[in-house]
Parts: C-alpha cells; structure tokens; sequence
C-alpha cells in the first residue's frame, strides 16, 4: 500500500478516521481495507456520520416531506438510500467502541436557529437541487414556495429552530 502510505498516513499510525455525509460514495471493501491499514492497532477508530432530512414542526414538515419524497426524489443519486436509511444498512465490519454493544447507529440531533431564507438555501445546496436544476427544473417552483411560506409563518415566528438528526456508526480494529 505504498500509495497509501505516501498520500494518507504510515500503516498502523492513525487514531481516529472521520467521514461526513459521504461514506456512500465509496467502493466500501477497498476503503474498509485501507482504513483498517492505517488505523492503530487494535484501538483505532473509524467514526462514520450522515444528518437526514431536517425537522422544523408539523406545518413545515408537511410540507417538505412530500417535496423531498416525491419532488426531489428522481434528482437523487440512489446511493443517497443509505443516507435515508440512516446508514443501518450499510456494512460496517468493525467491532464496538467500549461502552457499547454494537455499532450502532447512535442518533444525536444538531440544532440551527433559521429562517425561511436559511431554510431555502439549505435545499439549494442540495445535490439533487443543483441535478435538477442542471436538468432545467426549479424544484422551488412558485407554488412550492408559497407553500413553505404559509407553513412557516403558521405560528407567527420568523425564526426557527430546525433540528438535524445525526446518525453516527462507530467502531473500532480489533486485534488483527
């Protein structure tokens, strides 16, 4: 793994590998191994996270539940299934961290004070926005907005808290 070593780090050397939102994309055996390569052993740590779809309340959510299922939906890559399901699904041949049982995944939840502005640019910066708009379809079409607008501003606050369930699989090398 001489590449590897040169590009990353020198066998058995890492602590802790992290990877956000994109544990998907990857040829999962081929990164698997070269985690294990350069991770410690036996404690080294991978920790792998992805945040689902954003919760705001009832009348918001209505809204963006069906603008994400059925909206976006043909605009996603379909790796983005494992995000959906909350990498439960996805192989994870790691043994458990100590003080748990398995690998999870564990939930935590990270919180963002927004208001509709915020809220919209962070659909825009979706993947799936940007394919659809390459495609030449707006998924906030008028009516769409409207939509969000009359939501969000049914209980009279501009400002929202909105709250990003993180899922996190952790694990560790065992003695190999």
């Amino acid at each position: 793994m001489g590449e590897l070593e040169q590009t990353v780090s020198a066998q058995s050397s890492v602590d802790l590998v992290t990877i956000a939102q994109a544990m998907h994309w990857f040829d999962l055996p081929a990164f698997y191994q070269q985690v294990k390569w350069v991770l410690k052993k036996p404690h080294g740590v991978i920790a792998a996270w992805c945040y689902t779809v954003p919760e705001v309340n009832d009348s918001v959510d209505s809204v963006f539940n069906p603008f994400y299922t059925v909206d976006s939906d043909p605009y996603w890559e379909p790796q983005r299934k494992l995000v959906d399901d909350k990498f439960m699904t996805i192989d994870f041949p790691f043994e458990p961290v100590e003080g748990t049982d398995n690998t999870g995944p564990f939930k935590f939840v990270a919180e963002k004070m927004m208001d509709l502005d915020d809220y919209f640019t962070y659909i825009r910066s979706w993947s799936a926005y940007q394919t659809a708009k390459a495609k030449g379809v707006e998924l906030l079409r008028d009516d769409v907005i409207e939509s969000f607008k009359r939501a969000w501003i049914k209980d009279g606050q501009n400002q929202k808290v909105v709250k990003f369930p993180v899922h996190v699989k952790i694990g560790k090398v065992g003695n190999v």
